[in-house]
């Protein structure tokens, strides 16, 4: 009798299943509720209602002012959003905006889209964990600089950034030159997983997406401090504040905002039992399987995420391997997982490119186990033995 490989889901920084409480809270306004937020009759109502609530729990839940969220369709509008809005707004001010060499492709596309404009771009080196210097940041800035943009946790490596630091050291900098430089981070790695609070880091605008922290795909939402100058990125019917048009996607923002309640709620039990996940398998694959490394700080990282590479593999053959075996993990950034290029990520560490395309990444979420771990080893041990077997045949 043929046995059913077990099905073991170890890719949550690419997406997270749907909570079923989220799902259920979200079903009403695409069955019963479905008049159009901006319409002034009963039914159109319940919408905006519904909207405004999750609006204003959003943005408790993450220490902003309720007027200051504004919803998006996902991390990479949130984004592009902030990035292109700011760098309209404050272009008479300046056109030199600060990122780093290792942010997720929303950005560091949008910033070359930018720079075809005449924007000036400094993407700042990291060190071999993926971490930037806040000091490093200071010294890039000028007089021109009118925008930064750092992620708060790596989406490949889960290396965690000093944003509070590097928000400091970015204002201590304005102050002194007298103009304005604001600070965005992208953290949509971090919402959900990490604690955030908008006033402790910082920041002038923050990027998230609720598909991270079991919420519905297609929604997000960008912080604006009260103040910061910002062009909207799509214009017409004025939704949002008049910072981004069109219609509200009202059951995903209802979703998003469960989902987000549910996971702060959850948060310590959750980085709790992730961490133990994400330590057994570290130490299992490095003891068990030699010439294999940790990529990014071994402890200044997302509690679920172990990125290894197995030297002498292509991490892509390891991932069908396990993909048979039913586990599901990833080679890095699942927007890129169909690029036959090495991680941009893991270059900038200083990994070879040998290296860097040798990588596997496992993000495990709460609903994993240890048993799933265990699984995991009795599978990729022996996998590993007989890749490299057949590749010093190959060779």
């Amino acid at each position: 009798m043929t046995v059913e490989p077990k099905l073991v889901y170890m890719d949550h920084a690419a997406t997270t299943p749907i909570r079923e409480e989220v799902l259920e809270q979200m079903i009403p306004y695409m069955k019963q509720y479905y008049g159009n937020p901006s319409s002034i009759y009963t039914l159109a109502q319940e919408s905006r209602r519904a909207i405004d609530e999750s609006r204003e729990n959003v943005a408790h839940l993450i220490g902003a002012r309720t007027r200051d969220i504004i919803f998006t369709s996902g991390g990479t509008e949130s984004d592009n959003a902030a990035l292109k809005g700011t760098a309209a707004a404050l272009r008479s001010m300046g056109n030199h905006i600060i990122t780093s060499s290792i942010e997720h492709h929303a950005v560091l596309h949008a910033c070359q889209q930018l720079e075809d404009l005449g924007f000036e771009i400094t993407y700042l080196p990291v060190d071999k964990y993926g971490l930037i210097d806040p000091d490093d940041v200071g010294r890039a800035i000028k007089k021109d600089t009118i925008l930064t943009s750092i992620m708060m946790a790596n989406n490949e490596i889960g290396s965690i950034q000093p944003i509070k630091d590097i928000a400091r050291v970015v204002k201590e900098k304005s102050n002194k030159l007298n103009t304005k430089i604001l600070v965005h981070t992208d953290a949509v790695q971090a919402v959900g997983s990490e604690e955030v609070n908008v006033n402790e880091l910082g920041v002038d605008l923050l990027s998230l997406s609720a598909h991270k922290f079991y919420g519905p795909k297609g929604i997000g939402a960008l912080y604006i401090r009260r103040g910061t100058p910002f062009e909207p990125l799509i214009v017409g019917g004025g939704q949002e504040n008049q910072r981004r048009s069109g219609t509200e996607n009202v059951a995903n923002i209802v979703g998003s905002s469960i989902a987000l309640s549910l996971a702060i709620q959850n948060l310590s039990e959750t980085k709790n039992s992730c961490k133990l996940l994400r330590d057994e398998i570290t130490s299992r694959i490095l003891e068990n399987i030699p010439r294999t490394t940790l990529n990014g700080h071994p402890t200044k990282r997302l509690v679920n995420n172990a990125n290894i590479s197995f030297h002498g593999l292509e991490g892509e053959s390891i991932l069908l391997g396990l993909d048979l075996a039913g586990i599901s993990a990833s080679s890095g950034s699942a927007c890129t997982s169909g690029s036959l290029e090495p991680s941009h990520v893991l270059l900038a560490t200083g990994q070879s490119a040998e290296i860097a395309q040798s990588s596997v990444r496992f993000t495990v979420g709460y609903e994993n186990t240890k048993q799933d771990v265990d699984y995991l080893l009795s599978v990729i041990v022996p996998l590993v033995d007989k890749l490299r077997e057949l590749s010093s045949i190959s060779v």
